[in-house]
């Protein structure tokens, strides 16, 4: 252990990342108090002991448009994170999914002697699959999510480990209130349509007005109260200059607890549809996103579904609007469809069953930290 002095560099780059590093981290800690954990962090992984030297609300952009017009900036946490590992002479390193950053990065942390541990994979199986190479020259170890994903790596010769998901356990340790405890506090006395927008403000921009104007529908039709739930690394005021309906609520951090209690969901492609599809919320998938990088990832993409649950699932289990398809009339004509037929949203909610049960068991974080610590301990 003294090879690696007990200092451990972390990197993530989005809400989903801060959580599962967060979680990860503590697990860390409770085999070795001493660790001294430093890198990107987000409020869940600060509270959970990290020092971050950036914030994630910093660094939530996506897509080749994006990521072009902040280079100079990732440039200059990319040359701040490379000095401070310098500095602190630190030998070991945790980078956790936000690969467009990550593996760039771990190519100069590997030319430093850093030993690099690779925690939720990037789904370079969906695309840029020639990634496969970087990640073996430039990754010691991968700790996978989701079983598929150990098979693709052992047919590319990269040492990998199934630690099962995170999401899993975070869900099942999670306190939930009782519908009317949350309705209660929220004000509502209507069942809730629940739009999860997402949190990088680039897509928001691209969905959220027109998101409103579906729910508008659908609850008016409904008698439902439209929620549109608030990512942490949002401003709840942010999210109101995309509308003026004084009927929606826009609720910051209880989004399990909405997810649990909500009638519908409509939810951006990304870590909340697997979250509503362990809960078990019937929804729909949008994404829309910069038409240039959209084109570009077209081209690039090798499966046949976006969201996660249908990938796990291998077939369409919940409907995908994706880019000019994001449209109220197409989306809401939908979901009434589903509303009015009550087997066909309990046929929903059974495939969501099935999809949660492939996921395994809980343990995510506990396994990974027992496997890093290993790492640690190795020669």
């Amino acid at each position: 252990m003294d090879n690696f002095n007990n200092k451990i560099l972390i990197l993530a780059g989005e809400a989903s990342g801060d959580l599962h590093a967060s979680a990860l981290v503590t697990s860390l800690f409770s085999l070795n108090a001493k660790f001294q954990f430093s890198g990107i962090a987000g409020n869940n992984m600060i509270n959970s002991g990290v020092e971050a030297l950036f914030h994630i609300k910093e660094m939530s952009f996506l897509g080749f448009v994006e990521v072009i017009k902040h280079l100079p900036f990732i440039l200059k946490v990319e040359k701040a994170i490379i000095e401070h590992v310098r500095l602190n002479k630190i030998k070991f390193a945790i980078l956790v999914d936000y690969p467009g950053f990550n593996l760039r990065i771990a190519k100069k942390l590997k030319a430093l002697g850093v030993k690099i541990a690779y925690y939720i994979s990037p789904q370079i199986w969906a695309w840029h699959q020639s990634r496969i190479k970087k990640i073996k020259s430039r990754v010691d170890k991968m700790l996978v999510v989701f079983p598929f994903e150990k098979q693709f790596y052992e047919k590319g010769n990269v040492q990998v480990e199934y630690v099962g998901h995170p999401l899993v356990e975070r869900i099942e340790e999670f306190n939930f209130k009782s519908k009317k405890e949350l309705f209660d506090e929220l004000q509502i006395d209507k069942e809730i349509l629940l739009i999860l927008p997402g949190s990088r403000k680039h897509e928001i921009e691209e969905h959220l007005s027109e998101l409103i104007k579906t729910a508008q529908i659908i609850s008016d039709n409904n008698n439902l109260q439209t929620v549109v739930a608030c990512s942490e690394n949002l401003d709840v005021e942010y999210l109101q200059n995309f509308f003026s309906d004084n009927n929606v609520k826009i609720v910051k951090g209880n989004t399990y607890n909405l997810l649990k209690n909500s009638t519908f969901g409509i939810i951006k492609s990304g870590t909340s549809t697997l979250e509503a599809a362990i809960i078990g919320l019937p929804f729909v998938v949008v994404y829309s996103t910069n038409k240039l990088t959209y084109e570009l990832g077209k081209r690039l993409v090798k499966i046949d579904y976006i969201a996660m649950p249908n990938i796990i699932a291998g077939k369409s289990v919940v409907h995908e609007f994706i880019q000019n398809d994001v449209n109220s009339t197409l989306i809401s004509d939908f979901i009434q469809s589903l509303l009015n037929d009550s087997s066909a949203i309990e046929s929903l909610k059974d495939e969501l069953e099935i999809i949660k049960n492939k996921l395994g068991n809980s343990g995510a974080s506990k396994n990974a930290a027992q496997i890093i610590n290993k790492m640690l301990n190795e020669d």
